[in-house]
């Protein structure tokens, strides 16, 4: 079968491989659509945090179930994964947390991926596809990374919710606040971005995070009083540190974003809004499940992310243009 590998930063390679054998817990998956992640294009840069070389990227991913021993599931069925792979027997499984499993196995990340014509993963791992499109199973993945966020922050109706960051991660973040009854706010730095809230996701409030008045902006908003939640969907080191200003007395602040850097904040400006600082890595099968009903319920459309799409034979050729903002990529998706 064909593959795709990142033999190293900035260099990928097709090669052709065997199918993966089958084996007891497992189940085998002809893929369909891989979706371009953060992630596979910080992995591509050198940038990505627990990563080694080489790696077949790729998690975003829907798929054709094909066989294996995964109960309730058909062949031929379109289907979705959680590729957070755990143990089951950590503290972190144990009490409900597989999502930071601390022997976790990343698919496309610390194991291989599914830039691949077939793909191997656990039977448990297994979402079915509740009749959706291929298209939109593939973004099922990143969805739940923004519900999983907004869980954890507990979002109310009503409460203001500020989102830095619009890449993919953050609009869907920016969705399920606006599900859950949030007054969403987006922050970027990116115009056509911050449009694209607007004009697609009905954001009502957008500010540039160049702007001198920031924090004026964002007073104004909120009648005085600051969001109750901020959210840094970004992963850049000074976006994380700024946004502390940005918290209400009182707030939750939840990263998402992933830096290899330290952060950095005024311990008393933090402690007198007795503040709540919290991470929120991957997802869990709840947030996936949450994702599939709010696409069936049309709460959510995600395809309207999909900016570029390529055939996986000119992957290889097309990857290094999504780095650059310029070619106005939101979400690219891989067509096998």
């Amino acid at each position: 079968m064909r593959s795709l590998v990142c033999i190293t930063p900035g260099e990928f390679e097709y090669k052709e491989v065997e199918i993966p054998s089958s084996k007891a817990g497992h189940s085998l998956l002809r893929i369909s659509r891989i979706g371009i992640c953060g992630t596979d294009l910080h992995a591509f840069e050198g940038t990505q945090p627990f990563f080694n070389y080489p790696r077949i990227l790729g998690h975003e991913l829907a798929a054709e179930y094909v066989s294996g021993d995964a109960e309730g599931f058909e062949p031929g069925e379109r289907i979705t994964f959680s590729p957070y792979f755990y143990c089951g027997k950590c503290i972190a499984c144990r009490s409900g947390k597989e999502n930071c499993c601390s022997n976790i196995n990343v698919c496309g990340v610390h194991v291989d991926g599914g830039m691949a014509d077939y793909l191997s993963v656990p039977s448990y791992s297994l979402i079915h596809g509740q009749g959706l499109s291929f298209d939109e199973l593939a973004l099922v993945e990143p969805l739940a990374i923004g519900a999983h966020g907004i869980r954890r922050a507990g979002v109310m109706p009503d409460e203001f919710v500020l989102v830095v960051g619009a890449g993919p991660i953050g609009l869907g973040t920016m969705e399920f606040a606006r599900i859950a009854g949030g007054k969403v706010i987006a922050l970027d730095i990116n115009d056509i971005r911050l449009q694209f809230c607007k004009d697609k996701l009905k954001v009502a409030h957008t500010v540039n995070a160049f702007s001198p008045n920031v924090t004026e902006q964002l007073k104004e908003i909120t009648n005085g009083d600051m969001p109750t939640v901020v959210i840094d969907a970004t992963g850049s080191l000074k976006a994380i540190n700024t946004a502390f200003q940005y918290m209400s007395h009182g707030a939750r602040y939840v990263m998402i974003g992933l830096q290899k850097g330290d952060i950095c904040f005024s311990h008393p400006e933090f402690h007198k809004r007795e503040a709540t600082l919290m991470s929120s890595r991957n997802a869990n099968r709840i947030d996936f499940e949450h994702v599939v009903d709010s696409m069936k319920k049309e709460y959510v459309d995600p395809t309207t992310y999909i900016t570029h799409r390529v055939a996986f034979e000119k992957v290889k050729s097309e990857f290094e243009s999504w780095l650059n903002p310029a070619t106005g990529v939101i979400k690219a998706m891989v067509e096998l």
